[in-house]
């Protein structure tokens, strides 16, 4: 594993209070699954930053190292991995994601 690529992907965590390592952009998704999460965090009004892991395959391939998780996306808050879509969707179907961002000290919108 380069190192390089472990301390360019923590410097973008350390950058972005949530970080979303996903397929596109959140304006653009490239596939379903990180359109899901860019989706739920913008219905929370969640700020957070996107990084297209089809422009850098050294990120992609890194990503998937360093969290020891096989998919993208993949979602960190606070540097904290959070998980992926299925994971995702189901802590905010049962409220635990918004529990998680307040804990975390990350504004979000109440539904």
């Amino acid at each position: 594993m380069n190192e390089d690529i472990n301390i360019k992907i923590k410097s973008l965590m350390d950058q972005n209070e949530v970080c979303l390592f996903m397929k596109g952009t959140p304006e653009v998704p490239q596939c379903g699954f990180s359109s899901a999460i860019s989706n739920v965090l913008k219905h929370l009004n969640v700020k957070f930053s996107g990084v297209n892991v089809l422009e850098d395959p050294k990120i992609r391939e890194g990503i998937k190292i360093y969290s020891d998780w096989p998919t993208i996306p993949q979602l960190y808050i606070k540097g904290e991995f959070i998980g992926g879509c299925d994971i995702i969707k189901e802590m905010f179907e049962k409220g635990d994601l918004q529990k998680k961002l307040k804990e975390k000290d990350i504004s979000y919108k109440e539904n």
